[in-house]
């Protein structure tokens, strides 16, 4: 990779991208180069980039703050570059895969809309592979996650997976038959957005009722912030822990509080669990997938959320006890799942990089050939 950092700094050798790869995706994985690759995840908080060999193994990582949203776009591709350079003075780098936290277009290659960033039609990935002089290839962030949980995760040998990762708000991702279900124009799979509750909680997106306003961090942080604040009996332990600060109340505190045996953090988290659990009865009823893949931040919860969904799920059921329920499974592959699935993808368009690279090498060696048989011919003429 040093040596594509020399070619970026002479505006040499800028990278070819293969535009299409969905339609090939599952093939096209099997027999993809097995060279390291870079994975970014950018999210609102953190940037994280890591070198990942073909079997899902991070070779090295890096993190760093993501820019304030209210700076420029190119100061985030300034960091994006910026990690990679890092990574490619210690590893052979030949491709970089972008899993962003917004919405991204059809092609992989323009991020339309980021809620945590300043990209409104961002040309994400021409901008980026200009300057890094390899294949660059941008998705959601929850369908790079997705991609990872199927092939290095709990989903492996699933045919149809849905994802379903739940944060401060929740995303998600179809793959059926080993290609990622992006939609017409990109944006499929914005699960938390679907209205649950009509005239419910109003939501970030401008709508009332979605799903993540009921089952999400914000929804569990948002419950108990409301205990505490009413001075609730029920929430003592809580507040005595915080030291009367409300704002301090977090979800990874409620999460270990329930673990300790806290009986209103333990029943927070049911109540998350089983608006989860409805919302999956939906997805089943819409999609029917053999398996829900459930990630993201508060699914550190394990059974304390779980559980409730699977319970919740098994009473909202379309047809309950007359077809077959999905599997619904928890996550392996922690907060790099999103960064070991865009640097999968990425070795999808690596071989159209490498095919390039070795057809200018060939033509470079025809042109030195002809011109030492030129010169060869010219100094054996008297």
């Amino acid at each position: 990779m040093s040596t594509y950092r020399d070619f970026a700094h002479r505006g040499s050798a800028r990278a070819t991208v293969l535009k299409t790869v969905g339609t090939r995706e599952r093939r096209s994985h099997l027999s993809a180069p097995r060279v390291p690759t870079v994975g970014i995840d950018i999210g609102g908080t953190k940037v994280m980039a890591g070198v990942v060999d073909a079997d899902g193994v991070i070779l090295e990582k890096i993190r760093t703050e993501t820019p304030d949203k209210s700076k420029s776009a190119k100061v985030v591709e300034d960091t994006i570059v910026e990690l990679v350079l890092d990574l490619s003075d210690r590893h052979d780098v030949h491709a970089v895969g972008i899993g962003a936290a917004g919405w991204v277009d059809a092609d992989r290659s323009t991020v339309l809309f980021a809620p945590h960033l300043a990209w409104r039609n961002e040309p994400l990935r021409d901008a980026i592979s200009a300057r890094l002089a390899v294949p660059v290839l941008v998705d959601n962030d929850a369908n790079t996650a997705a991609w990872a949980e199927w092939r290095f995760g709990a989903g492996r040998g699933e045919d149809h997976l849905v994802m379903i990762t739940l944060g401060t708000g929740i995303g998600g991702a179809i793959l059926e038959d080993g290609q990622v279900k992006r939609g017409k124009y990109g944006v499929a799979g914005e699960f938390g957005h679907m209205q649950v509750v009509p005239g419910g909680h109003r939501c970030p997106c401008g709508n009332r009722g979605c799903w993540e306003q009921y089952s999400s961090g914000n929804a569990l942080v948002r419950e108990a912030r409301e205990l505490a604040a009413a001075d609730s009996p029920v929430a003592y332990g809580l507040i005595e822990r915080v030291g009367g600060h409300i704002p301090e109340i977090t979800g990874p505190l409620i999460t270990e509080l329930a673990r300790e045996g806290d009986a209103m953090c333990v029943e927070l988290l049911q109540d998350i669990g089983q608006w989860l659990g409805v919302g999956i009865a939906n997805l089943a009823a819409a999609l029917d997938p053999s398996c829900f893949v459930i990630g993201g931040g508060v699914s550190a919860a394990d059974d304390l959320l779980i559980g409730p969904a699977r319970d919740a799920f098994k009473r909202q059921l379309t047809g309950r006890g007359y077809r077959p329920e999905a599997r619904i499974a928890k996550a392996q592959l922690g907060p790099e799942a999103g960064m070991v699935g865009a640097a999968d993808l990425a070795r999808l368009v690596a071989r159209r990089f490498r095919r390039a690279n070795r057809r200018r090498l060939e033509r470079h060696e025809r042109y030195e050939r002809y011109a030492q048989a030129i010169r060869s011919t010219t100094q054996g003429t008297p």
